[in-house]
């Protein structure tokens, strides 16, 4: 395998994460480190650290990492593209849909590998929840949780740019659906310009509805993807990366008065024993490989545009009172 050179644009919290996987993650020689503030807490694991880009691209890269704040990822990214460097982008792709088109064309223009980190995707209890999709027959609803308390480190985003992509992103990676309109309402009660809880309903464009519960107001962390369909439902915890599923059951019922009641009753309960890697490693080794010309499961540039763009219907929908269709880049629709 050839070793390639990786370097990293921004040492935060998640920068931090990623500084630490490109350090051990092999045929990948970690080169450098851009960040204005330098490495006050010594996250780089020795690696060289500069203030800007234009000095971490002097080192000589294959590809890099882009962990800055999203405000800055069209300006980072275009950079990037120009100078054929491969980019991996944090999530969500950009701040805005046009941003997020004009990255789309200039790494398509340039012929330069790109990905989204839409890191969910590589989730052990997601990646096992997708392949058994078919047990559940008719898929009917996919409800999401994602709450916990206040990161002070995002202040540039609310919760359906920072966290609510990811529940848009692996909802239409799990289903195969993409979303049709969505109807949203949400409130910012910590005092920031940015909501901090959002409530989604949304339908997809099989006939599935969407349900999406986003907060940065609990004082508890959750993150639930629940399936339900014709013969049962999946339950996946993203935090500990666990996959059970309930199936229908089929008692019988010897009760008059609810013979004629056409609902479901409880059935089996089967809690997956699963491989548990680390979702960021294995996006890592993904995009390695496709830097590399191998065959790998990425999330690209133009599925990562279209969840910002689901993201922007969600805040007009919540801005305006109404439902909202999405306005899709039907490109976007392969999925791997």
């Amino acid at each position: 395998m050839r070793t390639l050179r990786a370097g990293l644009i921004g040492l935060g919290a998640m920068g931090r994460n990623h500084a630490r996987v490109l350090s051990a993650l092999p045929g990948v020689e970690f080169a450098g480190v851009a960040d204005p503030l330098g490495d006050p807490l010594r996250a780089a694991h020795g690696t060289p650290v500069v203030r800007d880009l234009p000095s971490l691209l002097s080192l000589g890269l294959d590809y890099a990492v882009v962990a800055c704040p999203t405000a800055l990822h069209e300006e980072v990214g275009l950079e990037l593209a120009r100078s054929g460097v491969a980019a991996l982008i944090e999530k969500p792709l950009a701040h805005s849909v046009e941003a997020a088109t004009r990255l789309v064309d200039a790494f398509e223009e340039a012929d330069v590998v790109a990905a989204v980190g839409h890191i969910e995707r590589f989730n052990p209890a997601l990646q096992n929840l997708r392949p058994r999709l078919a047990e559940l027959g008719e898929i009917f609803q996919v409800a999401t949780r994602r709450q916990g308390p206040f990161p002070h480190r995002i202040a540039d985003v609310g919760v359906v740019k920072d966290l609510a992509t990811h529940d848009i992103d692996l909802t239409v990676w799990v289903t195969g659906q993409d979303y049709r309109s969505v109807s949203a309402c949400m409130t910012s009660k910590s005092g920031r310009p940015h909501e901090d809880m959002v409530a989604v309903v949304a339908q997809l464009d099989g006939g599935t509805m969407a349900n999406h519960l986003v907060n940065w107001l609990s004082p508890f962390k959750e993150r639930s993807v629940v399936v339900t369909g014709e013969r049962g439902c999946f339950v996946a915890n993203t935090l500990t990366a666990d996959l059970t599923f309930y199936a229908n059951g089929a008692a019988g019922n010897d009760w008059d008065a609810l013979r004629a009641f056409p609902g479901v009753c409880e059935g089996d309960m089967v809690r997956y024993a699963i491989a548990k890697r680390e979702p960021l490693l294995v996006e890592h080794e993904q995009f390695r490989d496709a830097v590399l010309g191998r065959p790998s499961k990425i999330v690209t540039l133009r599925q990562g545009l279209r969840t910002v763009q689901v993201s922007a219907a969600v805040l007009e929908s919540a801005a305006s009172g109404a439902t909202t269709p999405v306005d899709h880049d039907r490109e976007v629709l392969s999925i791997a």
